[in-house]
């Protein structure tokens, strides 16, 4: 039993000062506001609920800013997503571990302390399945296990290369598996992750462009439980070619051949209509926003304002790990609704409201939903994982309450966090990953076998 108290606490009823909270097994047992310190641990600053992360690609976390130099035409994620194939080809199975292990440090010393992992990455550089199919599974899970990162692991049904069942390109052969090799990898998913604390796994059909119909009824009949998660209308071609298949937009299309609910995360979700934007909130399914990402690809700017008004939920991740920032995409998220209606507190829904503390406290509940987790708030029975942040720090150091919130967020971002606690264990102090050193010259020296 650890006895700790915290000096100012993020709670679901609100702000609390001298938390005294009793974590056992990794999880909140009992939390108690206004409390002696006596026989406690006193941790200085202000305690956040740590944030999940819903959507990740660790593996590419290797290629950030290999794509950033302008090609002979214009430019858009179909043409990143060349670079991607070509990046993909030399990783090795040691690689993807070392590059993950990295992108896991940095989303622990960024504020985020769980991940839902979108593990599409599954065969050798030939295409061929490894004598152990979920190889690479269990990389992922040993760069959780090494860092100390919550995992929801989402091994991903990829077996088209577009819509109406067209075979898949060259770039895509490590990522092809039809249904019963997909069940393996998913039962092989289990066995990676079972000697974590309180890991989960899902399944994860990659998008409508890469499934049918019939092997998505398929994949979906193989689970009664666990999270769901999807790709869906990131760009305006796949709204496009979606309405040339069926005569429907993905989301329409989804909600009408799929029984869509508070499982289920959408990622992107980018290009909704009004329509789409209301039926998608109304299913109490996640909408997965990856701001940053979904900027540097120039995918364009979700319906944050109706979706929210519709009452729906909200997560965000960090996709292509391009760059790793949990303040980072909420602001982001923020900022892409200011720029599209050219207005100011966008996010707010009414006067007086901080607009900081709605981003994260939404960003808290959909996330922990996406990942099927009970994480997100610091209650007893939820994963002790707290993001404490300076008090002291210049830009939070004369605020209070919610104001904390919009200075982290939209000022201070992940240079304010001081120490970082997943499940009662610290993992950050002094805002450096315990392990660092370590993690960053194993990177180092994959990046360079990598891009020799």
């Amino acid at each position: 039993m650890q006895r700790l108290l915290l000096d100012h606490a993020l709670l679901p009823g609100g702000w609390a000062r001298d938390v005294a909270v009793d974590v056992e097994n990794g999880t909140f047992a009992a939390v108690r506001p206004d409390s002696s310190s006596e026989g406690r641990e006193r941790i200085t600053g202000i305690a956040l609920p740590g944030l999940p992360n819903l959507h990740s690609h660790t593996f590419q976390r290797g290629m950030a800013g290999l794509a950033e130099t302008r090609g002979p035409e214009g430019d858009s994620f179909w043409t990143w997503r060349q670079v991607m194939y070509r990046f993909l080809g030399n990783l090795t199975p040691e690689n993807v571990e070392a590059i993950a292990a990295h992108a896991m440090m940095e989303m622990l010393e960024a504020g985020f302390t769980a991940l839902a992992e979108f593990h599409y990455l599954h065969h050798g550089t030939d295409g061929r399945a490894y004598d152990n199919p979920a190889e690479l599974a269990e990389r992922i899970a040993a760069a959780a296990a090494a860092t100390g990162m919550g995992l929801t692991l989402l091994p991903v049904f990829y077996a088209q290369g577009g819509f109406g069942g067209v075979p898949p390109g060259e770039g895509q052969r490590r990522f092809i598996s039809d249904v019963a090799m997909y069940e393996r990898l998913v039962r092989g998913a289990r066995r990676a992750v079972a000697g974590l604390d309180d890991a989960r796994v899902g399944i994860a059909p990659h998008s409508l462009r890469a499934v049918t119909p019939h092997s998505l009824r398929e994949i979906l009949s193989t689970t009664t439980e666990g999270p769901i998660h999807i790709h869906i209308a990131e760009q305006v071609k796949e709204v496009e070619d979606c309405l040339a298949w069926s005569g429907q937009r993905p989301v329409a299309w989804l909600l009408d051949h799929a029984a869509v609910d508070a499982r289920w995360c959408l990622i992107h979700a980018t290009h909704l209509d009004e329509s789409e934007t209301r039926n998608l909130a109304a299913t109490r399914a996640v909408a997965g926003l990856c701001p940053l990402t979904e900027a540097n690809l120039g995918d364009g700017i979700f319906e944050g304002v109706g979706f929210l008004q519709a009452g729906g939920r909200f997560g965000v991740g960090s996709d292509s790990n391009v760059e790793i920032s949990a303040s980072g995409e909420l602001k982001q998220f923020e900022y892409s609704q200011r720029l599209k209606y050219r207005a100011r507190n966008i996010l707010a829904q009414h006067e007086g409201q901080s607009t900081g503390g709605v981003l994260y406290r939404g960003a808290l509940e959909g996330g922990a939903a996406a990942l099927n987790r009970r994480i997100g708030a610091i209650e007893e029975g939820c994963r002790a994982d707290v993001v404490v942040l300076d008090a002291a720090h210049p830009d939070l150091a004369a605020l209070s309450g919610d104001r904390w919130l919009d200075a982290y967020i939209f000022v201070a971002g992940k240079t304010a966090i001081d120490r970082v606690i997943v499940g009662g264990k610290e993992v950050v102090v002094n805002g450096r990953h315990h392990a660092r050193e370590s993690i960053v010259a194993r990177y180092t020296s994959a990046m360079r076998q990598v891009l020799a």
